[in-house]
């Protein structure tokens, strides 16, 4: 798996570009096969990916899985009834992104594990993981396709899986 997520990634610009993971079938459905093994053996009844590219990694995480999905939300955008809410410490832009999730989506049955494409700081996962734990569910963990965290930081977020750390991809072109 480590090696098809380094074969398909680019740095574009100086950025990442993950959106490519996406692009290709075999690698998606790959990464999908995988994550959802890491759902399986972590015992998550639901997976909740934050918006957006954990909609749609999660979404197919929690489809090949058999269990349900999560959303977590950014401040804007439709999302009816009572919610949750929260802010996380400033992301690797700065930002500091409130995230609501629906209090219906999850119970204190559920442990949940959060699918991302990648973990910078982890600011934003570990605000979805005070959302998942304010509405009673158990944290599974998180299963990241790239790692970045700092050891503190992934200490907060334990278990943590991936496929490939940053300093796998190499420097940025």
């Amino acid at each position: 798996m480590r090696d098809r997520v380094l074969a398909a990634f680019r740095w574009v610009d100086g950025h990442a570009d993950v959106w490519r993971l996406f692009d290709d079938g075999d690698v998606l459905a790959a990464v999908v096969e995988h994550l959802a093994g890491v759902a399986a053996s972590a015992s998550a009844t639901k997976v909740a990916g934050i918006e957006s590219r954990g909609f749609i990694l999660g979404g197919a995480v929690a489809v090949r899985a058999g269990i349900g999905f999560v959303p977590v939300r950014k401040e804007a955008g439709l999302f009816p009834g009572p919610k949750i809410i929260g802010r996380a410490t400033a992301d690797y832009r700065g930002i500091e992104h409130l995230f609501r999730l629906q209090q219906q989506s999850v119970s204190d049955r559920d442990h949940v594990l959060l699918v991302d494409d990648w973990a910078e700081l982890g600011s934003q996962a570990l605000a979805a993981r005070r959302l998942i734990e304010q509405a009673g569910a158990t944290w599974a963990g998180a299963a990241l396709i790239v790692d970045q965290l700092e050891p503190s930081r992934r200490a907060e977020l334990e278990p943590v899986t991936h496929i490939v750390t940053a300093d796998e991809l190499g420097p940025a072109e």
